[in-house]
């Protein structure tokens, strides 16, 4: 079968007379390449920061709500009513 209609399955092989080593990128590249990467990692950790923070204001949201007690909230009526009736005795000065 050497009539010529084979398909060549394998690459030509290149000898270091024809072959030229890959030339590094310039640097304004390799400097682009760098601050599209510190841009991502910058957006990343402003991204968890600011989940982190909301996180924080929620669990403290959450965490600071007192539960009603009657019991403090009639001592507070009662120390209002105490204040007002002393208010009212030093309104009420001795002739």
């Amino acid at each position: 079968m050497s009539d010529g209609s084979e398909i060549e399955t394998h690459a030509p092989h290149a000898n270091s007379a024809t072959a030229t080593a890959p030339q590094p990128p310039p640097d304004g590249q390799i400097q682009a390449q760098q601050d599209v990467a510190l841009k991502r990692a910058l957006v990343f950790i402003g991204i968890a920061v600011a989940s982190a923070a909301l996180a924080y204001a929620i669990v403290r949201a959450t965490l600071t709500r007192t539960p009603v007690d009657p019991t403090t909230e009639r001592i507070q009526q009662l120390i209002d009513e105490a204040n007002r009736l002393l208010k009212q005795l030093d309104d009420k000065e001795p002739d």
